[in-house]
């Protein structure tokens, strides 16, 4: 996912030289700048101009034209990953007290989906609630968690598991000790939960379709597309969700458009709405 950042305003990069970018990074990886808000990418380009000490965005692409080295350094900095286990807390509390145990009440499967899951932290954080609090649930199989991003190296990292302390701050009490193993300076999650959720690969400017889902956190991803973009993921979200499923966004992110009523709002606060 792309993530935000502040800086001083930079002089704007001619449409060729971001055209000559985006079809550099759709070659090297397939992503393409499609539907990202243009401010937002260019902020990022120009962090690797300064990095590269390139005289101008120009300049810069050339590099990039040669450099395969740089094409997976401007990638990164792209599709930026910040995240912790349970990243605001409220919304897994009210999760965990009140959508989940109507939904295992409701459905014999439950299928939950993380998009833009960044290195694991989201959809493991839907596995250890659930093992916390529905551990019969887990044990018995009617649990598929699935995390998505556009990053296929931050995926990869995602499926060891393996996470520095500051990722790990929010963590309730006693669940580091239970479930996470010490390795050097890091901290591994159990085999167990890292093999509750599966991970793929998925870029939202392409993606035509979900497997059906009972619930879908998607926070803080949105908030980088053009609105009509917005609305076609939400709509694809409403598509893919049983009737009576929940969708999760960020504080930043609300429905609206054609998809608000496709949704009935049940916590305004926590951003989270309900499939009709």
């Amino acid at each position: 996912m792309l993530s935000g950042i502040s800086g001083s305003v930079e002089p704007d990069i001619a449409p060729d030289t971001f055209e000559v970018i985006g079809r550099i990074l759709k070659a090297r990886s397939g992503f393409t700048l499609d539907g990202y808000k243009d401010k937002c990418v260019k902020r990022r380009i120009h962090i690797r101009v300064r990095a590269t000490h390139s005289p101008s965005p120009e300049a810069y692409g050339e590099l990039l034209t040669r450099s395969t080295a740089e094409q997976d350094h401007l990638l990164r900095v792209l599709t930026i990953h910040v995240s912790h286990f349970f990243r605001n807390p409220p919304v897994f509390e009210k999760l965990g007290a009140e959508i989940l145990p109507q939904l295992f009440e409701q459905r014999d499967q439950l299928r939950a989906l993380s998009v833009g899951c960044a290195g694991g932290e989201e959809p493991y954080t839907l596995a250890l609630l659930m093992k916390e609090r529905f551990p019969a649930a887990i044990d018995a199989g009617r649990v598929t968690i699935l995390g998505v991003d556009v990053d296929t190296a931050i995926l990869e990292q995602a499926r060891e598991g393996l996470y520095h302390p500051d990722r790990l701050a929010e963590l309730p009490p006693g669940v580091l000790e239970r479930w996470f193993a010490p390795e050097g300076s890091r901290y591994r999650l159990c085999r167990e939960l890292r093999e509750q959720v599966h991970f793929e690969h998925a870029d939202l400017n392409h993606r035509q379709g979900w497997d059906p889902c009972d619930l879908i956190l998607c926070r803080n991803v949105l908030i980088y597309f053009e609105r009509e973009r917005q609305e076609t993921v939400l709509n694809g979200f409403a598509d893919a969700l049983s009737p009576g499923g929940y969708l999760v966004l960020g504080k930043a992110e609300t429905l609206f458009g054609t998809a608000r009523k496709r949704f009935r709002t049940i916590c305004p606060v926590e951003r989270i709405y309900r499939a009709l």
